[in-house]
């Protein structure tokens, strides 16, 4: 940055300027020396304590800001830093305690010491780059000649938030200062071309947003909203929750971002969503919380990042209704020994000097430790013991942001150590030497803070080469303490070291959830489907958000059940299709002992014929012929009971073959019959003889040639494409329908039409003799089964191809056994009526209409 530019920044955080005499229009009180590096306004460390060594240190002693008037008029005053934070007071000492204890052992920095210079950032970049500048500078303002030189500093710890943290990082990358930071998480660190000198002892956040991710996954919560400050550390978590959240079940419902001069927000109250995650700092977050507690918005289940899952500012019991149940990632927590009694020395009484102290004692006690009449406080002794309700300073039974400054001052210490037991000729810089101990340069400890490696508190502490270190976090959970208070309860862990999938573990059954509740909270856009009803995404809304409705067989989001099974009436489970084929229930038995009846009737007629054979009625009727259409007439009643039952590979190739060829024979035996009664009756001229052509031998030849047609027909079907038992699941999907396909369907109805062809024919010859002479004129019979035979079989046309897979199986027995019938009636029961019931009638005269008046 030009210096020109870097001026009225500089003036604003009040530190200093330069004064150019001959060549700067600013006013100064340069000497004629040339220039002169003038202090403009003192900005004293709030802890300083001299060392062969020094490191700064920086943190947000307090979290709200008074800007001041920019005019540019006359010269700025500093910022004003109000809203004291006794954590963050807490989080120094710690590191006065570590350097204590550093220069207190003998076996770590013998001969040397550590000192330190403490300084407060205001939780505020501006004020954080205030800060870095007195690290800088580091004199008083009485001391002279001013930047001579670099000042002593070795390494710098902070600062806290990442904001602050990018402006720190950034001035202190000239001289080449590592710098450490205690509770900075953003992802953007982790680029060494911007930020060269930066460590941390904090887990980088992209495990942190991994870590929500999962837990976000785990309660199946699918519609949340997320809240970050205006600052990098929120707009990378943000980014990088979104990138893990990516191919998951999980949307994000809103963004609201907390701006630095905060208003008022309104989003939380219209959402659906009821879990928050949030990324911010506890400094901005009290004014955002403060005004959601005035709106008295309540069952919201926060999801806290580990900037402010442990800021003790918030465990108030007037809190707990609004965060109680509060479920976040925190740093995890170490044990120091001493600093409990260790910040228990720290009074007014022993620092009396001391505004940090003073405030820390009016902060706690609501008491001015000072005689100031400037106090608007009650004076008090500054001996007054600690209480409970104390904990945001006093707090030592799990430390974790001091447990991260404790293990910076350490990683410090150690990579120093590790400078001075250097050995000449094996040293990692130039020619493989060593770092002067009376000169050491802060560039020299970067190197040996990237190799370090050492065990505190039984943890290894060490960092990767992007400054990071092991990504660990405590999973806290927000419950109600004893007097009504927030307390924060570990409740598992994520373990970034741990194979995928294995990192998170949480204790649900000790988690308390949001509204003070033991169930695990829902939060979602559009609940879940019931079994058996699908997702419909809502057009231009996230894929969270969706109606239900329900599952049909084209659904490509519903589960298909495998090919032989079927949704339940609820459609939540696969059952098996119900089979169905023309079994022997009460439609196959009725049609089973319709079959048995028709045959055994056809045998009965045939015993009678055979018993009367030689009778009139049965010679002058071709009893050959007869004999043969009977038999052909039980093959027919029972060649239906193929139909009935399990369809299989044989039965199949049966059903049709012997249906056709059968009726066939039957209807070739009438035919014969037909041919022979015209031929009879017909021979007009004395001496033709047209019976010669139509003997015994040429009946049976003609019987035998027209079944044979019918033969060769099937014996083509079955060598070409035979019938085959088949699965119907189209007719009704619920079902499973065996039945026989024809195979060919130019087969199964060339079969049909031949005999229909005969039937015709039969038909036809039998109309013309219908009138011929005699009492007993058989082709009135003829012509009138043919016609129950023909009407059978066209009314069985539509009704099979409309039939529905067993029922067409009944419908096909039923034409079957309704024209064996319809021919067994017709043509035998006037024979045997006369047979059995008019004797008398049986004879030559009468059945040729001779008889004598």
């Amino acid at each position: 940055m030009h210096l020109l530019t870097f001026l009225p920044l500089l003036y604003h955080v009040g530190i200093l300027t330069l004064a150019y005499t001959q060549t700067s229009n600013f006013t100064s009180s340069a000497t004629s020396a040339g220039k002169v590096c003038i202090l403009q306004n003192s900005f004293e460390p709030g802890f300083i304590a001299e060392g062969d060594y020094i490191i700064a240190g920086i943190f947000p002693l307090h979290y709200n800001q008074e800007m001041p008037d920019l005019n540019c008029t006359y010269k700025p005053p500093p910022v004003k830093c109000n809203g004291f934070d006794p954590r963050a007071f807490r989080w120094a000492q710690t590191m006065r305690l570590a350097v204590e204890e550093v220069n207190q052992n003998l076996e770590l920095l013998p001969n040397y010491t550590l000192g330190y210079k403490i300084f407060d950032s205001c939780a505020y970049p501006l004020t954080g780059q205030r800060a870095a500048m007195a690290v800088l500078n580091g004199m008083s303002e009485d001391d002279s000649p001013m930047c001579s030189g670099a000042s002593p500093l070795l390494a710098v710890i902070g600062e806290s938030g990442s904001a602050q943290s990018i402006v720190v990082s950034r001035i202190l990358q000239p001289f080449r200062i590592p710098m450490i930071s205690y509770f900075s998480s953003c992802a953007c660190f982790t680029d060494r071309t911007k930020y060269p000198t930066f460590f941390r002892v904090i887990p980088n956040d992209d495990y942190q947003v991994k870590a929500i991710a999962q837990l976000l996954v785990r309660f199946n919560w699918t519609w949340v909203g997320v809240v970050r400050g205006d600052h990098e550390y929120g707009r990378f978590a943000v980014q990088g929750l979104m990138r893990e959240l990516q191919g998951t079940s999980v949307c994000v419902a809103y963004q609201e971002m907390i701006p630095l001069l905060y208003n008022q927000q309104r989003v939380m109250r219209r959402s659906l969503a009821r879990v928050v995650v949030v990324f911010s700092a506890e400094g901005e977050m009290t004014p955002f919380l403060r005004d959601y507690m005035k709106q008295n918005i309540t069952g919201i289940q926060w999801v806290a990042s580990e900037a402010w899952v442990t800021a003790s500012v918030f465990t108030g019991k007037e809190y707990y209704p609004y965060l109680g149940g509060t479920v976040g990632f925190g740093i995890r927590k170490g044990y120091i020994s001493r600093l409990s009694n260790y910040l228990e020395t720290v009074n007014p009484q022993r620092y009396p000097n001391n505004m940090l102290v003073k405030e820390l004692w009016e902060a706690l006690y609501g008491c001015s430790p000072s005689l100031s009449s400037a106090s608007q406080l009650p004076s008090c002794s500054g001996q007054e013991s600690p209480l409970k309700q104390h904990s945001a300073y006093l707090n030592t039974s799990s430390p974790r942001v001091a447990y991260n400054v404790y293990k910076a001052v350490y990683a410090i210490a150690h990579s120093l150590h590790n400078l001075l037991m250097c050995q000449p000729g094996s040293g990692p810089f130039k020619n493989q030497s060593c770092a002067q101990s009376d000169n050491v340069l802060p560039w020299q400890i970067q190197y040996y803070l990237q190799e370090v490696k050492f065990i505190i508190a039984g943890e290894e502490v060490n960092f990767d080469l992007k400054g990071d270190s092991i990504p660990y976090y405590d999973i806290i959970n927000w419950q109600r303490g004893t007097s009504g208070n927030i307390e924060f309860v570990n409740v598992g862990l994520f373990d970034g070291t741990k194979p995928a999938g294995e990192e998170l573990v949480i204790q649900e059954d000790m988690t308390m959830w949001a509204g003070d509740q033991s169930e695990v909270p829902v939060s979602v856009c559009s609940a879940s489907c019931l079994p058996g009803s699908r997702k419909a995404v809502r057009r231009g809304e996230p894929v969270c958000c969706f109606d239900c409705v329900p599952c049909d067989n084209d659904s490509i989001e519903c589960t298909f059940c495998p090919e032989d099974f079927w949704s339940n009436k609820d459609r939540t489970a696969c059952i098996s299709k119900k089979v169905e084929f023309l079994a022997y229930d009460s439609l196959g038995i009725a049609l089973t002992v319709t079959s048995v009846v028709g045959a055994c009737l056809t045998i009965v007629v045939l015993a009678v014929f055979f018993y009367h054979r030689n009778t009139a009625i049965v010679r002058i009727n071709n009893s050959e012929l007869s004999f043969f259409i009977l038999f052909a007439l039980t093959l027919c009643f029972l060649c239906s009971l193929v139909f009935i039952g399990e369809p299989t590979f044989w039965s199949c190739m049966l059903r049709h073959t012997v249906f056709s060829i059968t009726f066939s024979l039957c209807i070739s035996c009438i035919l014969g019959k037909t041919l022979v009664v015209l031929a009879a009756f017909t021979a007009t001229r004395p001496g033709e003889n047209i019976m010669k052509w139509l003997g015994p031998k040429q009946q049976r030849a003609i019987i035998f040639s027209c079944t044979l047609v019918q033969v060769v027909i099937c014996g083509a079907w079955l060598i070409d494409a035979h019938p085959y038992p088949s699965r119907n699941t189209k007719y009704e999907r619920s079902k499973i329908i065996l039945e026989c396909s024809v195979g060919s369907s130019l087969a199964f109805w060339c079969v049909l039409g031949y005999i229909g062809l005969q039937a015709c024919l039969c038909f036809v010859l039998a109309f013309l003799a219908r009138k011929l002479p005699g009492n007993f004129n058989e082709a009135k019979f003829i012509t009138f089964s043919m016609l129950i035979f023909c009407a059978v079989w066209l009314a069985f046309i539509p009704a099979y191809i409309s039939s529905p897979g067993n029922y067409a199986d009944a419908v096909e027995s039923f034409a079957i056994l309704a024209s064996s019938f319809g021919l067994l009636f017709c043509l035998f029961a006037p024979k045997c009526y006369i047979i059995l019931l008019k004797p008398e009638k049986n004879t030559k005269q009468h059945l040729m209409g001779k008889e004598k008046k």
